[in-house]
């Protein structure tokens, strides 16, 4: 099965052109604070030297993410060797794999990210794929200032585009709001420019059509920090995804509606891809820059200003 979901991958990679790659991402078990691990709580799991070995098969089509919880006792350790194969991030879905992004335990890890320069890429808002431990307040965009002030570069999955979190801006107790406003207020925090990123992967599902997208759209400001992802294999799923919707609130138009079904029926990937690239509402698109994500994962190129925020001072240096 795994052989076949390969096959049928890299078969529909074939209908883009020179250069385009996806990203595999690896997937790590559910651990509690202790560093055990809990295999009955794991929605699945993804091994690190599995997906590094696919993207050795592929090198012209493939690149690879990490995973690794941070809870466990070898984390910076199992960061650095996936550093060392070649992987260009790291995952996590904190509500299935029991992470709180917010707990001054992980600060080594963190420390290790700005150094290896490896960006996290990490869930934000309600979870509805992936279930695992459920523990759902743990996307909270406004748990990954801690992350962000200690140097990581954080890419904000979906751009935390559905349910909500509690504001715990204003205390434990805050009130519950709408989670991409939570994700809208970061990325509006001028200490995070250069740092934290959002991922549009998902936002053009029939439950995210909405201000969430139509906001993406009209904030150019915010185009060269999101980043295009597919969330494959779900563009194939066909009750997510409404054309016919997008045609209906004028982000296409009834011509471009058939093309985008018709390669829909073929590939999923590339409908995931021509659909957002066609997206217009009220003469906003998405800039091509939002899908040239390279320039998020070379490493050896980027440098990012970090500043480490203590209770009377700040201070900044480069990694």
């Amino acid at each position: 099965m795994d052989e076949d979901f390969v096959r049928r991958l890299i078969e529909y990679l074939d209908a883009f052109p020179r250069g385009f790659k996806v990203m595999l991402l690896s997937f790590d078990f559910h651990y509690d604070d202790a560093g055990i691990k809990h295999e009955e709580s794991s929605a699945f799991f993804v091994p690190d030297r599995y997906a590094a070995e696919l993207a050795r098969r592929f090198p012209d089509r493939c690149e690879w993410i990490c995973s690794v919880h941070p809870a466990r006792s070898d984390a910076v350790a199992a960061l650095d060797w996936a550093a060392k194969q070649g992987a260009r991030a790291v995952k996590w879905l904190p509500s299935a794999m029991g992470i709180d992004p917010a707990s001054a335990k992980y600060d080594g890890f963190y420390v290790a990210l700005a150094r290896l320069n490896l960006p996290l890429l990490t869930h934000g808002g309600e979870e509805q794929a992936v279930q695992g431990a459920g523990m759902g307040e743990l996307n909270n965009s406004l748990r990954l200032r801690r992350p962000l002030d200690h140097g990581a570069r954080v890419i904000i999955a979906h751009c935390a585009s559905l349910g909500e979190n509690v504001d715990i801006d204003r205390g434990s107790n805050g009130p519950r709001t709408d989670a991409f406003g939570l994700f809208a207020r970061l990325m509006d925090e001028p200490q995070y420019e250069g740092r934290l990123f959002g991922d549009i992967s998902a936002v053009t599902q029939v439950n995210r059509i909405g201000r969430p997208l139509e906001t993406l759209l009209a904030r150019s400001d915010w185009h060269r920090r999101l980043l295009n992802g597919s969330d494959y294999p779900l563009p194939g799923v066909m009750p997510l995804f409404s054309v016919r919707r997008f045609v209906e609130q004028s982000y296409l138009t009834s011509s471009q509606a058939s093309v985008v079904s018709e390669i829909r029926r073929y590939n999923p990937l590339l409908f995931d891809f021509v659909l957002k690239r066609s997206l217009v509402k009220n003469g906003r698109r998405f800039a091509p820059m939002v899908f040239e994500s390279r320039r998020m994962f070379d490493r050896k190129q980027i440098t990012t200003t970090v500043i480490h925020r203590g209770p009377d001072q700040e201070r900044s240096g480069h990694h």
